[in-house]
């Protein structure tokens, strides 16, 4: 009986090693990383499409006009817009204040192989309820009081950056600037919240592309990420919100 019991014993051990080493072995593929999940599958979301510098040399190859130019015209007209001589032809969307801490910028391009015209622009501006004024470009302004400046405008991509209404039947560009100042004449996430779908619906009239200002594909996580840094520069400069959906 005694032996039995040692016998039994000593199997009940073997028994609890054998689970223990065959327990604690890694199975196979087990501790391998498996490749990530492609990303326009996680969590069954799509991924916003980025064009990154593939659109600029779109641009460039497609109108012979480089990155760098564009960057220079852009700022040439940021700072005459907010800087420089009023309009011989109208006052409408001149700023009231030529001091601000921030530029919110997004394009309107030319899909690649295509240009956009100037009549095409000015009914798209008009449908989409721009004024041409200062400095001969588009602005979007306060519903009843013009006089308070721009909330955001439009403008060419190529210099001077106007639009020469004497001229505008052969006017081509690659793309068009949509730029927002701050401080605005109302909080900086209502004028964005006013500017993309502006921009958006121009684009839609256009047949163009939105891009942001790294002249990407401008997508959700962006578009997110824009109103947060709005939300935030409000706050930070005691900006109340707006507790009704302005008429602008």
């Amino acid at each position: 009986m005694t032996e039995l019991r040692i016998g039994i014993l000593v199997a009940g051990l073997l028994l609890i090693a054998a689970i223990w080493y065959f327990g604690s072995r890694p199975r196979k593929g087990q501790g391998r990383r498996l490749p990530a999940e492609p990303r326009e599958h996680a969590g069954g979301d799509r991924m916003e499409p980025t064009l990154g510098a593939q659109i600029e040399q779109d641009i460039a190859a497609s109108h012979d006009y480089s990155s760098d130019e564009a960057v220079q015209a852009e700022m040439e007209l940021i700072d005459s817009a907010v800087g420089g001589a009023p309009s011989p032809n109208s006052e409408l969307g001149k700023r009231v204040n030529d001091d601000f801490d921030r530029i919110v910028t997004l394009y309107v391009a030319a899909k690649a192989g295509q240009v956009l015209r100037g009549p095409d622009i000015v009914v798209a501006a008009e449908k989409a309820g721009l004024t041409y004024g200062h400095m001969n470009v588009f602005h979007r302004l306060v519903e009843s009081h013009p006089e308070r400046g721009p909330i955001f405008s439009v403008a060419n991509i190529r210099k001077p950056g106007s639009f020469e209404m004497s001229e505008i039947q052969a006017l081509e560009t690659p793309a068009i600037a949509f730029f927002l100042t701050l401080p605005a004449p109302v909080g900086a996430l209502d004028a964005w919240d006013a500017m993309l779908p502006t921009a958006q619906r121009m684009a839609e009239l256009l047949d163009g592309v939105v891009l942001d200002e790294q002249r990407n594909a401008l997508g959700r996580q962006r578009i997110a990420g824009l109103r947060d840094e709005m939300r935030a520069w409000d706050r930070e400069h005691e900006v109340p919100p707006v507790t009704r959906s302005p008429r602008w």
